[in-house]
């Protein structure tokens, strides 16, 4: 086997997915169907928010076309997708330049609220969904996936709306140059996945080498900068990709708070996370230390979000996972509320919200709504209380499932990365994807 195929084998896509036999398949049926109960999530579309989805998938060219007259043309804009490998819509896409001072950044976010606006069918069932629920190998769609997965998604090789976030960062101080958010056309150029964004990064010969190598530049500079500031950085080891996604995803949502907040003084859908009391910060610290081969300086117990970044650092796989749980256990949860005030305390942001992804966050689809039409829904309140509880529903969900797999003998990272399969007892596939056929 040459190295290349043997790196392959060694990813998600080259494992295939995890076989399970029909009688466990309707055990995993039976566990969802108990927690969508639970939580009241919703896993089938109604019949009207279907057909209001499917009108709005046609006559997309020329609605696009006619579109054209009211928006920045950026199809010639070198411009790509990076997503996971079983991505299946993406809402966000890049650009780069760099010029002599700074570099111009461009993130593109998928129009949803374009064809997804209050008063339609399928803003009332995103209100109730409140965000997509991603459990292990089964999506429950905050939008229906026959509008989601096609007119909406940044997809390759086609025109598309989208609402562009165009930045002007200066390269000294990464500080904002300028920032402009408007309704554009793109053309996405292709559809990476994390393991092909890292071979283009290391292949010069590769199309979009150089824009990725350029992006990566900026991203790279910009996480450093975070922890230099005091942002908590509980995954230290991101490959390079998730480095890039990342952190010009948080910067683009950095730029359209900061805009509505100080640029135009509106209400929208901030995210606030409230920091720790010091007992509970305290009781956090003390229980890192106590781990094998963990010391943090008693400098650092002033800033506990630098102390546990530099533990972060030095930690092998095992200790790391318990130096995330025993800070985990102390944050309280973050919330949508209709004004900033207190800041995101785990990113270090005074001033923080969503706008990145619009298909699979309500928060999202409402700042998208905002920016555009510069008003707020006169339920806003009602709506960031809405968001927080059906996302913390969707986070509880998650985790009983993933315990569920694990009783079942299941590995729900295995799960997720890789997929299932019902097979028979011959080892035939009976069933593709190991769950019942969804619209």
């Amino acid at each position: 086997m040459s190295d290349d195929a043997q790196a392959y084998a060694g990813t998600a896509e080259g494992q295939g997915p995890v076989e399970i036999d029909a009688e466990l398949a309707r055990h995993l049926q039976n566990k969802r169907e108990e927690l969508f109960e639970e939580f009241e999530i919703r896993d089938k579309f109604p019949p009207e928010v279907l057909s209001e989805a499917r009108a709005r998938t046609e006559g997309v060219h020329e609605e696009i076309e006619d579109e054209l007259e009211h928006r920045q043309d950026l199809r010639d804009l070198t411009t790509w997708t990076t997503d996971p490998v079983d991505a299946q819509d993406f809402d966000d896409a890049i650009s780069i330049r760099e010029n002599e001072e700074t570099y111009t950044l461009w993130v593109h976010i998928a129009d949803v609220t374009h064809y997804v606006h209050p008063g339609s069918e399928m803003w009332a069932e995103a209100v109730k969904r409140g965000n997509t629920v991603y459990l292990p190998a089964y999506t429950i769609h905050m939008l229906p996936p026959v509008l989601a997965e096609t007119v909406c998604s940044l997809v390759p090789n086609e025109d598309r709306l989208a609402h562009t976030v165009e930045m002007e960062i200066k390269k000294d101080t990464l500080s904002f140059e300028s920032i402009d958010i408007y309704k554009s056309v793109i053309h996405s150029d292709e559809r990476l996945t994390y393991t092909q964004c890292e071979n283009r990064l290391d292949d010069p010969e590769l199309p979009l080498h150089d824009e990725n190598a350029l992006v990566y530049e900026l991203a790279d500079q910009l996480h450093e900068q975070r922890k230099e500031d005091g942002s908590l950085v509980l995954n230290p080891s991101r490959d390079r990709a998730h480095t890039i996604i990342e952190e010009c995803m948080l910067k683009a949502n950095k730029a359209v708070t900061h805009e509505l907040m100080w640029s135009r003084g509106v209400e929208a859908m901030y995210r606030v996370h409230p920091q720790p009391t010091p007992d509970q910060w305290d009781k956090a610290l003390r229980e890192i230390t106590e781990l094998d081969g963990v010391s943090i300086k008693s400098t650092s117990w002033d800033e506990p979000r630098k102390a546990v970044n530099d533990a972060l650092e030095s930690a092998n796989s095992r200790t790391l996972n318990k130096i995330q749980r025993a800070v985990l256990k102390v944050m309280p949860r973050a919330k949508y509320m209709n004004d900033p005030f207190g800041g995101h305390y785990a990113l270090n942001f005074d001033i923080y919200g969503h706008f990145t992804s619009p298909i699979r966050r309500l928060s999202d689809l409402i700042n998208h709504w905002i920016v555009h039409e510069n008003d707020v829904p006169e339920d806003l309140v009602e709506l960031c209380d809405r968001a927080s509880d059906r996302q913390k529903d969707a986070e509880t969900a998650e985790r009983l499932y993933k315990q569920f797999l694990q009783e079942v003998g299941l590995d729900p990272y295995a799960v997720n990365n890789r997929g299932i399969v019902t097979v028979d007892d011959e080892g035939e596939v009976i069933d593709e994807n190991g769950l019942p056929p969804r619209e």
